[in-house]
């Protein structure tokens, strides 16, 4: 498989060669199923607490080649569970220590990167999103007084006026938005392959075009292992960090389900629009629709902007032809000209690729030490930051098991999602839930006020 079409890739030092595939049978301590974030910090982490760990990493196409190499460049502490419904499910006690490692993580990320010598064009400039109607200026303002119920001050999350938010950044009809730190910008593509070099030189073995074709778990005495065409892989554990491709490897199809985000590029925009519209501080933005957006200023001055609203394929189906969707990236194209209309440049760039959405939208962290099986994943398209989380914590139950950690004791780890209804129920289900995200948009547009189907799809989505 050639890596993908994105504008991050297109900024790399060079081509990227594939790296030899795995052709012979491998004994290793820990084998990690996929070369994206969750894999090569999970290996970087393993092998940065004990240097003699055999590690290795094998990969389908190259390393980054999933959503690490193709996100919107989002490193925020945001987790894609309401806080509310964590608060309910898990206690105030364990949400707010998993707020305060999630905070502390966007630094962590950027200090880890920088340790490593990659310039990932990381710029910790925080996070703008905008109410362009009352209705979501309503629903954002609830959201900064739930906020303080549950422990975040003004410095974690606060409401700015639209005089307040000009200051920031602006976007056509905005009458105000909320302010967070948490977030930093990144070039998820240069992070990628730059984890990649960091983890050979830790003395990591990475096989790339090696797609895996079975995990099979340790009984008996035996080890678990990992299949491949080219050959198989023995260890201690077999760690599963797939994210939006699991469902393609056996007895997976309802673990989680592909969905898929598509984003654009703009070329580099004049010193102009930037006076005009803002952003100086890289921070990224979306508004509180209930279709997705995302976007953010890049380093050479372009704008990188994305969204849902891709269908979702019958049978968790993620195939390649699916990356690209000429009507989401008409709508992309026009709704980035609205929010920005001074912006006149030309779209350079089009890609998608799917992300993993659990039935609950939890992330997990599992370790089998029975069988020797773990994964992480499941992030919801907020797996930037929550990648690098869930592979400290895993290194930490691998190496240490009988210790308590800051990580372990997160809420989403040993975390088991219940698997998603059978086809064609969720198939309809899913379709369903972004037909009314999209009607609840317009009708909101349309009479200023909230639409039924926004509850609707609120009760759907639980």
């Amino acid at each position: 498989m050639r890596p993908p079409d994105s504008l991050w890739w297109s900024t790399l030092d060079g081509p990227v060669a594939p790296r030899p595939p795995l052709q012979r049978h491998l004994d290793v301590d820990v084998a990690v199923v996929g070369g994206g974030f969750t894999g090569l910090w999970t290996a970087r982490e393993l092998k940065r607490r004990d240097p003699d760990l055999r590690v290795c990493v094998l990969e389908k196409s190259v390393c980054g080649f999933g959503a690490s190499g193709r996100n919107g460049g989002w490193a925020s502490a945001i987790f894609p569970v309401h806080d509310k419904d964590m608060v309910q499910r898990h206690g105030i006690e364990a949400f707010t220590h998993q707020r305060h490692v999630l905070q502390d993580a966007v630094g962590a990320l950027g200090d880890a990167a920088k340790a490593d010598n990659i310039d990932a064009n990381f710029v910790r400039g925080g996070t703008l999103a905008f109410a362009r109607n009352q209705v979501q200026a309503k629903r954002l303002r609830a959201a900064v007084a739930e906020s303080r119920e549950h422990g975040l001050g003004e410095t974690d999350l606060a409401w700015l006026d639209e005089q307040a938010m000009r200051q920031r950044g602006s976007m056509a009809d905005a009458v105000g938005a909320t302010y967070s730190p948490h977030c930093a910008r990144i070039n998820p593509a240069r992070l990628v392959r730059g984890l990649s070099e960091v983890n050979e030189a830790l003395g990591v073995a990475i096989f790339e075009d090696s797609a895996v074709t079975r995990i099979l778990p340790g009984r008996r005495g035996r080890q678990p292992q990992a299949v491949t065409v080219g050959g198989s892989v023995h260890a201690d554990f077999v760690v599963r960090a797939t994210e939006g491709f699991t469902p393609t490897l056996p007895g997976e199809r309802r673990t989680v389900v592909p969905v898929y985000s598509l984003m654009i590029a703009t070329e580099p925009l004049a010193n102009s629009f930037w006076e005009e519209v803002g952003f100086a501080k890289y921070e990224t933005f979306a508004d509180n629709r209930h279709m997705v957006i995302y976007g953010q200023r890049t380093a050479d001055n372009r704008i990188a902007f994305g969204g849902r609203g891709a269908p979702y394929h019958f049978g968790s189906t993620a195939e390649e032809r699916f990356d690209n969707d000429a009507k989401v990236f008409r709508d992309l194209e026009a709704e980035l000209h609205e929010l920005f209309p001074p912006m006149n440049g030309a779209i350079t760039h089009q890609w998608g690729g799917p992300l993993a959405m659990p039935r609950d939208h939890s992330p997990s962290v599992l370790v089998d030490f029975e069988t020797g099986m773990a994964s992480a994943g499941g992030y919801t398209g907020d797996g930037v930051v929550l990648s690098h989380v869930a592979a400290t914590a895993l290194a930490d139950l691998l190496t240490a098991p009988d210790t308590e950690t800051a990580h372990t004791r997160l809420p989403f780890v040993q975390h088991r999602s219940r698997r998603w209804e059978p086809e064609p129920l969720r198939w309809l289900g899913i379709n369903v839930g972004l037909a009314l995200a999209a009607y609840a948009d317009r009708a909101e547009r349309r009479h200023g006020t909230e639409s039924r189907a926004s509850g609707l799809l609120d009760r759907l989505s639980r």
